[in-house]
């Protein structure tokens, strides 16, 4: 599952928090995630949680802030 063409994102490479209704997140490098805040998502929580380089998650975010690395928040 790949995102369409014309999806706008986000560049993430700061620790502040960024916002907006996010529906997939594509991390360029090696990353650690401070804080999220997901709508469709239950059990456990991502923060903290490290994703390698070239990985992406999918569902309704609302919110990310990182602890290192970069991401780019693509808008739902």
């Amino acid at each position: 599952m790949g995102i369409p063409f014309g999806v706008s994102g986000e560049v993430i490479t700061d620790t502040a928090a960024h916002t907006g209704r996010f529906g997939a997140i594509y991390f360029k490098e090696e990353t650690v995630i401070s804080a999220i805040t997901a709508d469709s998502y239950t059990g456990n929580s991502l923060a903290s949680e490290t994703f390698p380089a070239d990985s992406m998650i999918y569902g309704l975010f609302t919110s990310i802030t990182l602890t290192s690395g970069a991401a780019i928040a693509y808008r739902a």
